[in-house]
């Protein structure tokens, strides 16, 4: 035994106790190989054979067919054989999976399991012990000194002693995991063998779960996952607050799909921000990109002729007809929130200017001309027809929420199926190398800025057709920030280059129902934007830790 220590076994005895397994299964395991060589064995080669000729493109089509025909005989006589061996290989492959079942853990496994724990805790003895002699003789040492800086020093060589004590607990500790793993993994290393990698369901969920618990690391988890709990546990705790308040419980049916609906619109802003913060950018200007929507959606689909003027006119779009209106606000939607953040995109890939400060132009750009140009007052309703049309309720259910999750598809899709999408990637990660590999640093930062702009188009004609218009400059205010919260919330780096669309959707929804459950609680809107820019500040705060930690 290890160390004189009973419960500690040596590597040699650990070997010894696997020693019968592995041999009896060897055994079981030789039979089976015989049995697979004339017939498994040869089918996987001769497929592979056949894989080979079909794509060896020195061939003609004709000679590939031949060559194909005559290992077909060949691999039509390996198949016999397989099928003529399949059940004893099956009875042979059951015997050795029941002698695994009733002697693996008992004769091998558990004690392996034991031993590591009785290391563990030995080891950990070792340090503590290591640790009170280190502090005897640190105490010892500087009391025969007397000068600051030899007691500065010792104490300095007293924390790198202490540091690597811990350092060499750490690595021991690894190696005892290690061990553990090691031995629960042979268990399925055997089986691998029997069935060629054919595991089942159970076994297959079993193994990841192992795998799971041998990678798992604490720091890690709290840093990747930290925010999301104490976010859940924030609305756990309001849950059971609620019903206490306001003699109603807060997760109802009609207010969870009330909060998908407020979700949807802010679905589409955040996408579009997910894109620039992708690329270690950002942008301030989404608030009055909605507002700048919202006025024109609602002035073009206004109910009847506008009793407010642009510029001084007044407009009357009732000469058109619903459907006409709704995609000329939807077009003029999308051109005028693309054409600014065309303009911030261009200023911050020509001129390598920070996006905050472009974005934060086109803010004061955008919030000055709409103010200007409307005197800042709000437009009314649009049709209430047009609601019907466009996110129409089918059995009570909003179909707005189908519109979020089509630009969801379409995000996605854009990001992981497409060139431009492994370009942001890459880009956002390290523009320099990008440039160097070819990619056009400029094309791609514009091209984030024009999908960005397109999706503030689509997102403030769906609220505006939600809340059946009421445009005005002023409408948006602060939404800028729920979308860069939901963002960063969501796992979307600063950084550049990380990030997820279901890390946004995540994100999203848990701003969306966090302030929709504190506005029912009546919480002033003030407070929510303090809450808020504390979420945002430990996100950010994690993400820079988890950047920390990778370099």
């Amino acid at each position: 035994m290890a160390n004189g220590n009973s419960k500690v076994l040596t590597a040699e005895q650990e070997l010894k106790l696997r020693q019968p397994i592995a041999e009896h299964v060897g055994e079981i395991q030789a039979k089976i190989n015989s049995l697979r060589e004339d017939g498994t064995d040869q089918v996987v080669s001769l497929q592979n054979k056949i894989d080979g000729i079909k794509r060896d493109k020195s061939r003609t089509k004709s000679e590939r067919e031949s060559a194909i025909a005559k290992i077909q005989k060949e691999l039509e006589t390996a198949k016999a054989v397989e099928a003529k061996n399949k059940d004893e290989i099956s009875k042979l492959i059951s015997k050795a999976e029941a002698y695994l079942k009733e002697h693996f853990d008992k004769d091998y496994y558990e004690p392996v399991k034991a031993s590591c724990e009785a290391e563990k805790a030995e080891a950990k003895a070792a340090y503590q012990k290591r640790l009170a002699e280190l502090e005897k003789e640190h105490k010892e040492t500087v009391a025969k000194l007397s000068d600051h800086q030899e007691i500065k020093d010792e104490n300095y060589v007293y924390k790198n002693r202490q540091f690597d004590a811990k350092v060499e607990l750490e690595q021991n500790l690894q190696q005892i995991k290690d061990c553990r793993h090691a031995a629960y993994s042979y268990k399925y290393h055997l089986i691998d063998m029997l069935r060629m990698s054919k595991f089942t369901f159970l076994e297959t969920s079993a193994q990841k779960w192992e795998n799971y618990k041998y990678t798992f690391n604490r720091r890690a988890f709290l840093l990747q996952n930290g925010l999301y709990i104490a976010i859940i546990l924030i609305f756990v705790a309001l849950c059971i607050i609620t019903p206490m308040v306001k003699g109603s419980p807060l997760l109802t049916y009609n207010n969870v799909l009330n909060i998908l609906q407020q979700a949807s619109p802010r679905m589409f802003l955040a996408l579009g921000v997910a894109g620039l913060i992708l690329l270690a950018g950002t942008d301030l200007s989404v608030g009055r990109m909605v507002g700048m929507g919202m006025t024109t959606a609602t002035i073009i689909m206004h109910q009847g002729v506008n009793t407010g003027g642009v510029f001084g006119h007044i407009f009357d779009f009732t000469g058109m007809s619903i459907g006409g209106r709704m995609i000329l606000a939807l077009v003029m939607c999308i051109l005028l929130c693309t054409f600014f953040t065309t303009l911030a995109g261009f200023f911050t890939a020509k001129f390598k200017m920070h996006p905050f400060i472009s974005t934060m132009a086109n803010m004061l750009m955008i919030f000055g001309l709409v103010t200007y140009a409307t005197k800042g007052v709000s437009f009314g309703a649009i049709e209430p027809s047009i609601p019907a049309i466009i996110i129409p309720k089918v059995n009570g259910f909003p179909t707005i929420i189908l519109w979020a999750v089509a630009a969801i598809v379409i995000v996605w899709f854009i990001w992981n199926k497409t060139t431009f999408g492994k370009n942001l990637y890459a880009v956002g990660g390290n523009a320099e190398a990008a440039a160097v590999s070819g990619i056009s640093v400029f094309a791609v930062t514009v091209g984030a800025f024009v999908l960005a702009g397109i999706l503030y188009g689509f997102g403030s004609w769906l609220e505006c057709a939600r809340m059946v218009g009421s445009g005005s400059a002023a409408y948006g205010q602060g939404w800028e920030t729920d979308a860069i919260a939901a963002c960063v919330v969501g796992g979307v780096s600063f950084t550049g280059g990380i990030g997820k669309i279901s890390g946004v959707v995540v994100g999203v929804l848990i701003f969306t129902a966090l302030t929709y459950s504190l506005t029912i609680l009546g919480i002033d809107t003030n407070l929510q934007f303090v809450f808020s820019g504390i979420i945002i500040l430990v996100a950010v705060t994690l993400d820079c830790l988890k950047y920390v930690q990778k370099k």
